[in-house]
């Protein structure tokens, strides 16, 4: 028996009721997905998947290649930018479930981990974006799943699957490389995981890695080390601060949803007294976890973390959110804890979904501005395009440019002619792709800033002719959120655009 909000359900039906909630949860997802236009990030995946190569300046390429892949088959849409990345929680779902199942004899486990997988906000709304993180996300499941494998089978041939889940973790997002601790310290920290230290496997499994996630080290190699060096200025320190530690703790909570949060840690603390399943479990499930959060407490002193750069230890600590509900006996005021946290995390998520779909699809509270779902999802990106292609035409520019990557990623997708669209500064993000045509900048050029275009003077440095023509506005149910200026430019003095 498995229970639901309280009540109890005979182990088939929750098993059903499960896939049931989680299909119609991606339906909707994909529906939303197709329904609301980019962010700028997206926007930027997608100008490098126009491109594809062994890595990009910010990330590695598998991101790029989903977002092609989709584009290919259903065409430069919001659909097509986001299709792959928002199905990969069926995988990723299949792997958490039988992860649970297998490392704790219990089916039920790994039913309520996938279950609360879906309900957490790194699912409900994260898997709409086309980011790296769902792929990340996507290939930690298969990590987990494999080492699962390899502990229930004991058969070495798993380490290659292992290299190949991590090979690919690695070309989703440089993150991956935390679970080399992860698994290491599982190594040593079981007794019975200690002999494969002593035999070949595990660098067999080390090597396959490290071909899979080969493309990524040549590119690099080939560019100076650009997303290496790009990803380790993270870890300098510039300043020690207490300001975002606290953030960083209710960032979590929120996005995993506080019910299924306290449960969480609520199947850590009990696996750490040895309650929930065998040593081997419950080694795995913390070694997953506490590499990279640990990591991310010791960064909040010097920076802020983004709540999704975590979200890699969310699969496992799904699986622990179960334990605690299907493996623990809680007594006394913990007892109570559980069976609230319990009854709240189905419907919490689902309420908390709905409303995140409906708002960023319908707008039925015009906040403006404030809205993330307006502001970092481009609502009104659209009708703006329409309006600055029009202008650029009455121009006669053949070409668009900008000092902003986000402004770029957005034009270039937004404008209904698709003209080429040029960042003047940070070249390397688009190292990819060719040159653009000298020709484009013999004539008039547009020039698009956010208002107040604070680098005006800079501009002014690069063309002899720098003329403001208008100021046009993002706006979603006539709310106005964000201002853009309109510049004519002509004359370029030397190169119109940085080198890489």
């Amino acid at each position: 028996m498995a229970a639901f909000g309280g009540a109890v359900l005979p182990e088939r039906r929750y098993a059903a009721f499960v896939v049931a909630t989680i299909v119609i949860l991606v339906c909707v997802r994909l529906a939303t997905a197709a329904a609301t236009p980019l962010s700028f990030d997206e926007s930027l995946y997608w100008l490098w998947s126009k491109h594809i190569a062994g890595g990009y300046y910010d990330h590695p390429p598998v991101n790029p290649f989903l977002i092609r892949l989709g584009t290919t088959l259903f065409g430069n849409t919001e659909f097509g930018v986001r299709v792959f990345n928002v199905l990969l929680a069926l995988p990723a779902s299949w792997a958490i479930w039988r992860s649970g199942a297998i490392l704790f004899g219990d089916d039920r486990v790994g039913a309520t981990a996938a279950l609360y997988f879906n309900l957490t906000l790194i699912m409900a709304a994260g898997s709409i974006i086309a980011t790296p993180d769902n792929s990340l996300v996507a290939t930690t499941a298969l990590l987990l799943l494999t080492l699962v494998e390899l502990d229930a089978s004991g058969r070495g041939a798993w380490w290659i699957a292992i290299g190949v889940a991590f090979g690919v973790g690695m070309l989703a997002k440089y993150t991956t490389i935390f679970f080399a601790v992860s698994i290491l310290a599982w190594l040593l920290l079981v007794p019975q995981q200690r002999k494969w230290l002593a035999t070949p496997w595990p660098w067999l499994g080390g090597l396959t890695a490290l071909v899979v996630f080969s493309p990524t080290l040549i590119w690099n190699a080939e560019h100076h080390w650009a997303s290496v060096l790009y990803q380790y200025n993270r870890l300098v320190v510039y300043e020690w601060s207490l300001r975002y530690l606290g953030e960083f703790f209710v960032t979590q909570m929120g996005l995993v949803t506080p019910p299924i949060f306290v449960l969480g840690c609520m199947g850590l603390a009990g696996m750490f007294r040895g309650e929930g399943g065998p040593s081997s479990a419950r080694v795995l499930i913390n070694a997953m976890i506490w590499p990279i959060a640990l990591y991310f407490v010791w960064h909040t002193f010097h920076g802020r973390v983004e709540g999704n750069w975590p979200e890699p230890i969310h699969v496992a600590f799904v699986v622990a959110a179960a334990v605690a509900v299907e493996r623990i006996r809680w007594r006394g005021v913990w007892a109570t804890v559980e069976l609230w946290s319990q009854r709240l995390a189905v419907p919490l998520g689902l309420v908390i979904a709905a409303c995140l779909y409906v708002q960023a699809v319908f707008a039925v509270v015009p906040l403006g501005p404030i809205d993330p779902t307006a502001r970092a999802l481009g609502a009104g990106w659209k009708e703006l395009g329409a309006k600055i292609d029009e202008l650029r035409t009455q121009m006669g520019a053949p070409v668009v440019l900008t000092r902003n990557y986000g402004l770029t990623s957005w034009l270039a997708f937004y404008l209904p002619s698709h003209p080429p669209v040029e960042q003047i500064n940070g070249r390397m993000r688009y190292v990819n792709a060719p040159d653009p045509d000298p020709a484009l900048f013999r004539g008039p050029i547009m020039y698009v800033c956010i208002v107040a275009c604070d680098e005006i003077p800079l501009v002014r440095e690069r063309f002899a002719s720098v003329e403001p023509v208008t100021t046009l506005v993002r706006s979603r149910r006539g709310v106005p959120i964000q201002e853009y200026g309109i510049y004519k430019l002509s004359g370029p003095i030397g190169s119109p655009l940085d080198p890489p």
